[in-house]
């Protein structure tokens, strides 16, 4: 499976990027799925629901499952969060597997960056980051430049760096 990460700062444009890549991707016949880092305490259930009660029950995992999707909730009930490889073994394999967030993680990466936002760059510190996508020209970088609302551009660039992985 290909593996290619979208890295940058909160409210740079990662997932607005992804919502037009996506689409891209797919019209190519390409299977994407993706894996998004939450920084916060984030739910995808609802109080009352009754998934909801099973895990405040104390539910280590709880799938809800319909004639349209499944999903599965897995409470961490202390342990740490697992290891971006570890969630990646739960992924079903398909074309290309694109990771948001992590920024901190060894995988080939874009990082998506807005000098208005005033958050430092990330290709700095990070050397698996291969290029920054910004919307204004950026003096002194170490590694190429595209243009943000080149999303065709952007394809070809995560098709060509994005890396087989095992498993």
């Amino acid at each position: 499976m290909r593996i290619f990460g979208i890295a940058g700062w909160s409210g740079s444009g990662k997932t607005t990027l992804l919502t037009r890549l996506i689409p891209l991707l797919s019209a190519r016949g390409l299977r994407v799925s993706t894996v998004k880092h939450a920084h916060h305490a984030f739910d995808v259930d609802q109080p009352g629901k009754d998934s909801y009660l099973h895990r405040e029950a104390g539910a280590v995992e709880v799938m809800v499952s319909s004639e349209r999707r499944w999903a599965l909730m897995h409470e961490h009930r202390g342990a740490a969060e697992p290891a971006l490889d570890e969630l990646l073994s739960h992924m079903t394999p398909v074309d290309l597997l694109i990771v948001e967030g992590f920024k901190r993680q060894a995988l080939p990466k874009l990082e998506i960056h807005r000098p208005s936002v005033g958050k430092p760059l990330i290709c700095r510190e990070d050397p698996a980051v291969l290029a920054v996508a910004s919307d204004e020209p950026i003096p002194g970088l170490p590694v190429p430049r595209l243009e943000l609302d080149d999303v065709p551009g952007i394809a070809e660039f995560v098709l060509a760096h994005a890396a087989a992985r095992s498993g």
